[in-house]
């Protein structure tokens, strides 16, 4: 009997081209995946889309002195010249941009709000006097407090994989003009991660298919702690809540 085999793959950042990185780490496995599958008569659904919301967009686009929009639109028509040309064949792939989108996101918020596992809640955010906003998490640079990289991000560092925030950096600064911060109170929705630890650990654990690197991994991640997170930034660019 044919099973529903459904795939979803990462979303893309609209804000550059996409690079043989991308191909080989993503795209090309679930792309082989699929068509396994459909080879043996399963109905099959792969997913992905162009992510065009978020700092990534914003900073190219001021970068650029140019709207968002216009850097979403250009590179969501590079992604699809790039899949035809590479043969990848997605059942759909949309963007974040769209109304269903939009109201998906609204509904999920919505629901997640009515039953507790968003809340309000202040926190310290990078603010630069010199242009007179709070600045989002990938506006930010600094020194990772975990391993020293220079050039940790304001949410991640690269080199070490930690999640951050702007205010666990060393020396943080501007990403754009190096300028010095400081740090002010912005009120935010965040996401109860905690109350979702021990159902994501039990389920982890009954994985019995997964490879054991990837069990492993994810065990170590959740046992050492989940955090609940800021899902709102201080941008107009975004779903509007």
């Amino acid at each position: 009997m044919a099973e529903r085999i459904f795939i979803g793959v990462a979303w893309p950042y609209a804000n550059g081209p996409l690079h043989l990185g991308h191909l080989a780490g993503s795209y090309l496995p679930a792309d082989i995946f699929a068509r396994y599958h459909r080879i043996i008569g399963n109905h099959v659904l792969m997913v992905s889309g162009s992510d065009q919301h978020g700092t990534p967009i914003t900073l190219r686009a001021e970068d650029e002195g140019v709207e968002p929009k216009e850097i979403v639109e250009r590179f969501h028509a590079s992604f699809l010249d790039t899949w035809e040309k590479m043969g990848i064949d997605f059942d759909l792939f949309t963007t974040t941009g769209t109304r269903n989108h939009t109201e998906t996101v609204q509904q999920v918020f919505l629901s997640l709000l009515e039953q507790g596992y968003i809340y309000k809640d202040t926190m310290l955010l990078p603010y630069s006097d010199q242009e007179k906003r709070f600045l989002p998490d990938r506006y930010v640079e600094g020194i990772c407090p975990h391993c020293g990289h220079k050039k940790a991000r304001g949410d991640q560092c690269d080199q070490c994989g930690k999640t951050l925030n702007p205010i666990d950096l060393i020396e943080p600064r501007g990403k754009r003009d190096g300028s010095k911060l400081e740090f002010r109170e912005s009120e935010h929705f965040f996401l109860k991660l905690t109350s979702f630890e021990h159902s994501l650990l039990d389920w982890i654990k009954r994985q019995e298919h997964w490879r054991p690197n990837v069990l492993n991994f994810s065990r170590r991640f959740i046992e050492d702690g989940l955090k609940d997170r800021a899902i709102t930034r201080d941008i107009e660019w975004g779903i509007p809540i």
